[in-house]
């Protein structure tokens, strides 16, 4: 037995079903609020089967110090600082393609992953399996409100929250994804490499330039630092094909940079949704070998651009979610380690940086904004609505560890299932 990850939050363990005999991956979480615990269980149960989301078998409980442990499916990944630079163009479609499934099942069920990356998306190339995982920092969506951006890990911020928008949504997935794709099909990893948050977005305006990042300030009525403006400067805009190399031209396609380009747009309401991304011609010889057919399929665009019911065609110039600004931010460090990845293998195991969870109000049920709503299809399955859950209740929810099995996910076999780590 191996210990595989580790982070701010959790240690993560490669351990043995016992009653099976199968390998599965034991999150040891450390003691932290119980609303954060309670959140992070509550949306892994939401998700419960979704397409290539970890799957959650038991929740066990320590009986000394009462902190749960999280035990998930055991992925073989593979250290994708080995296996990205050995993909092909089919392998990036397949493998993009797949997280855009998980991240439109994620958000239809109304929930925002806020730390997409490339640590946690972990993949079995031999199997061609690929989960999302690590869904600590992960929050359901309400319109309106206001969220903490001192989210997801630096490389994969996205503008709103390197600018303090607040009323953020779905969208800071999609520019989170971006930076994954864009790191497979340039060769570059990370994509947008800063040093801290502001060069971070110096080194975003350095390629998407900083009129765009202008326009986008004065939509949503926000204000850079003069510290952030003097190291953003004035960017003139680079095309996508100047970035191309000998190294990565055979990765590079125009149908990927015209994707590319939609999912990393400074404004979060012009951004490709996920389910219209899916439809995006880069993917149709994946969809072509998925169901036989390239054709048109949920109602949405095929032709990549935004469908009927896209996100910008239903904002009319006012702000994401119709909040006028940003407000006073939590003061919570932004630098620092969270939870491990959950399906993580020991050749990727790496201590994560820069996804601190703030802590902020529980919310126990996820809602669509109307251009969520309109651009997927069929109606949108809103996260669990039911009250917040007690601390006792999720004391009987989560049995000791001593006692063995019986977790509030257990089924088809699962109630007594044992982990045995080391």
């Amino acid at each position: 037995m191996r210990k595989i990850g580790r982070g701010k939050y959790s240690d993560v363990f490669e351990g043995v079903n016992v009653m099976a005999g199968a390998p599965c991956v034991v999150k040891i979480l450390k003691p932290v609020k119980k609303k954060k615990i309670k959140r992070e269980i509550r949306i892994l149960q939401s998700l419960a089967g979704g397409t290539n989301i970890i799957q959650l078998l038991d929740v066990v409980r320590d009986s000394a110090s009462k902190v749960p442990s999280l035990v998930f499916e055991y992925v073989n990944n593979s250290d994708f600082k080995t296996l990205y630079p050995t993909l092909t163009l089919d392998d990036v479609r397949y493998y993009i393609y797949q997280i855009l499934r998980a991240l439109d099942f994620a958000h239809r069920n109304g929930v925002m992953h806020r730390d997409v990356k490339a640590h946690n998306i972990v993949i079995d190339h031999a199997a061609r399996k690929v989960r999302l995982i690590d869904w600590g920092l992960a929050e359901f969506y309400h319109p309106k409100k206001e969220y903490n951006v001192r989210v997801a890990s630096r490389h994969f911020k996205g503008p709103e929250l390197l600018c303090d928008q607040t009323d953020y949504d779905y969208s800071l997935d999609l520019w989170s994804l971006g930076c994954v794709f864009g790191g497979m099909t340039l060769r570059r990893e990370p994509l947008f490499h800063g040093r801290d948050n502001t060069d971070q977005l110096a080194k975003i305006a350095r390629i998407l330039g900083t009129e765009q990042l202008h326009a986008y300030l004065d939509k949503y009525g926000l204000r850079m630092s003069s510290e952030l403006a003097a190291a953003v400067g004035n960017q003139p805009r680079r095309q996508w094909h100047r970035l191309v190399t000998a190294e990565n031209q055979h990765l590079v396609v125009d149908d990927g940079l015209d994707l590319l380009d939609r999912m990393l747009r400074y404004d979060p309401a012009e951004r490709v949704t996920a389910a219209a991304a899916l439809r995006h011609p880069f993917f149709d010889s994946v969809r072509v070998a998925a169901d036989g057919s390239g054709a048109d399929r949920d109602g949405i665009a095929s032709d990549g651009g935004p469908a009927a019911g896209h996100q910008a065609s239903n904002r009319s110039g006012e702000p994401a979610n119709g909040s006028e600004s940003a407000t006073a931010r939590a003061g919570a460090p932004d630098e620092g380690e969270h939870c491990a990845a959950d399906g993580r293998s020991p050749a990727a195991s790496e201590t994560r940086a820069d996804g601190v969870d703030a802590g902020e109000p529980e919310a126990c049920g996820g809602a669509f904004p109307p251009h969520a709503a309109r651009s997927m299809a069929g109606e949108p399955r809103p996260g669990d609505d039911s009250p917040a859950m007690s601390l006792d209740a999720m004391n009987d929810l989560v049995p000791d560890a001593t006692r063995g099995g019986g977790g509030p996910f257990s089924g088809s076999g699962m109630g007594s299932l044992q982990a045995v780590v080391s």
